[in-house]
């Protein structure tokens, strides 16, 4: 795929903003619909479970974390299935490989270590994750402290009171700082949609994240009680689109949080071909922040090879 340009953000419009609205029934009933109207079965399955994987930012930001369990974790990411499955799928020769690690900031030295030699992106969780309840400045001084320690991918959390304050000048202004201090470093802004009250507040805070210069959307940090969902994620594609037809610029999606089996990843993987196309079927623009969903696409996999299923506790990641 063509390498695209990255986004550079727009001066902020409230204009634009005004006029965003988004019709709740109507989003829920074409959600829906989505793993309904198409069946993936055999080969066809297993090409797209591969492409999944690829798309994994395997996750691990736990309070008991250990540097053992991010050894392990960024040892999956270089191989996320076995070579003899692969092998009798005629892939053996594919460079296969999750698409990020994401972790703390104090693991970054640990996954550089095993990653080294790769190009496996490291991403790690900034400006007071999850509830992103310190100050502006403390914000900034984490992000830059993450993209000097070797990150080169930042999450960050919005401050959701300046969405449900309908502060959109605020959230832009926040965003943009945000972008500055990450300088290379590719900036995923989490939205933590289950705690924005509306499909509304989702759509706008989605399309200021982009003007303010977002490489990726983000759903969730994982940490709410409601976290990625077909509906939550088909408004955040759609201000995609709609910022991808205004301006040109590409902005990457990522689903996080809830999203568990190999069912589910074909589903979002359908809504990503059928609202924005081909191009966004590539790691550069489509992650799931997961780290469960890889076993389950392992042993979907496995199955499609002997026709038997393992045992979860048989997979690292279980």
């Amino acid at each position: 795929m063509k390498a695209h340009k990255r986004n550079e953000g727009t001066p902020f419009n409230p204009d634009i903003i005004k006029g965003i609205r988004v019709n709740k029934s109507a989003v829920e009933r074409r959600a829906s619909s989505l793993g309904k109207r198409r069946s993936v079965k055999k080969e066809w399955q297993a090409a797209w479970l591969l492409k999944a994987l690829s798309c994994i930012d395997l996750t691990t930001l736990a309070g008991d974390d250990t540097e053992g369990n991010v050894v392990r974790l960024c040892s999956k990411a270089k191989q996320p299935v076995r070579k003899d499955l692969l092998k009798a799928m005629g892939m053996e020769n594919v460079n296969l490989t999750t698409g990020a690690v994401c972790v703390y900031h104090n693991f970054i030295p640990t996954a550089q270590k095993v990653l080294e030699g790769t190009s496996i992106p490291i991403a790690v969780v900034s400006t007071g994750f999850p509830a992103g309840q310190i100050t502006l400045e403390q914000k900034i001084n984490e992000i830059k402290a993450s993209v000097t320690a070797g990150a080169t991918e930042i999450d960050i959390v919005i401050s959701r009171s300046l969405v449900l304050t309908g502060n959109w000048k605020g959230l832009y202004d926040e965003v943009a700082l945000f972008r500055n201090a990450c300088g290379e470093a590719h900036l995923k802004t989490i939205l933590a949609t289950g705690e924005l009250a509306t499909l509304t507040n989702v759509a706008k805070a989605s399309f200021v994240c982009m003007m303010a210069g977002a490489d990726f959307i983000k759903t969730s940090t994982g940490k709410e009680s409601v976290n990625a969902t077909l509906p939550v994620s088909l408004t955040m594609v759609r201000a995609i689109r709609d910022y991808h037809e205004q301006t040109g610029f590409k902005v990457g999606f990522k689903p996080a949080g809830g999203i568990r089996n190999a069912k589910q990843a074909l589903e979002w993987l359908i809504l990503m071909k059928e609202e924005l196309g081909n191009d966004w079927l590539s790691p550069t623009l489509f992650r799931f922040g997961a780290s469960g969903l890889l076993t389950d696409i392992e042993r979907q996999l496995e199955h499609f090879v002997t026709g038997r299923y393992s045992a979860t506790y048989r997979h690292p990641m279980a």
